[in-house]
């Protein structure tokens, strides 16, 4: 087997992982906000009821063999479902094909289906889920660990955001920003590191303001806004080019 097709072959894997995961971010965008349980309790239809067997369980294709309806009921199955799925195989060949095949590329895959989650809880609800931060902090623990050595970086990018939003947050007493806001740029500070938070930050902001005001004018949108999936996006991108960025930017001077 020659390089190409096993690197094809690498690729492929990786995409059906990402869509199986995808799946379960499905039930944990479902659940979370309504305080269920996203493992013991079965799958099922949230018209009839009914139990999803394993075939109809199949990422992305059982969506399209069951022409997008449930087969007991024939009641419409919402498409969130198998674009969540294809967007998470998505972005996880796209981490590790920017990042590489290592083990920093599943910790940032793992970041980036929690992102997807809490931008589209968050969307809906205005509220980013305590549990989403709690594992963002933990996939930040892993990366200090397997990175030991940057650990002030990595400490540092724990607080710089996360402490100037919570200053920001006693002094309008919660009008300019959210709590949850605050707990995920600290865990995300944490895995990233304080040079690729700053810049997510700035990108996330940037994202709010411009996408928020053409959505208040085309829309008709509410002044409030969920920061939650603006910064998402900010994270991604300093995630995955952050560096290269700021290397560019510092050698212009």
């Amino acid at each position: 087997m020659s390089y190409e097709t096993m690197t094809y072959l690498i690729y492929a894997l990786i995409f059906l992982f990402g869509i199986t995961i995808g799946s379960f971010l499905n039930v944990c965008i479902y659940r979370i906000p309504r305080g269920e349980t996203v493992v013991t309790t079965p799958s099922h239809c949230m018209t009839c009821g009914h139990k999803l067997s394993w075939f109809e369980l199949l990422p992305l294709f059982s969506y399209i063999f069951l022409g997008g309806r449930c087969r007991s009921c024939k009641s419409h199955i919402s498409p969130q479902y198998p674009i969540i799925e294809g967007l998470n195989g998505f972005l996880y060949v796209l981490v590790f094909a920017v990042n590489g095949l290592n083990v920093i590329s599943i910790i940032y895959a793992l970041f980036t289906s929690a992102l997807i989650v809490l931008t589209v809880i968050d969307w809906r609800t205005y509220e980013i889920p305590i549990s989403i931060n709690i594992f963002i902090l933990v996939l930040g623990c892993l990366k200090v660990v397997l990175d030991f050595n940057n650990f002030p970086d990595y400490l540092i990018g724990f607080f710089i955001v996360s402490g100037f939003l919570l200053i920001l947050y006693m002094i309008t007493k919660g009008r300019a920003i959210g709590g949850g806001d605050i707990k995920l740029m600290a865990a995300a500070g944490l895995l990233l590191g304080w040079q690729l938070i700053v810049l997510a930050f700035f990108i996330g902001c940037i994202l709010g303001s411009m996408l928020h005001l053409i959505r208040m004018k085309v829309q008709g949108a509410e002044r409030m806004l969920a920061m939650g999936p603006y910064l998402s996006a900010g994270l991604f991108i300093a995630m995955l080019w952050g560096n290269g960025f700021i290397e560019w930017y510092l050698s212009s001077f």
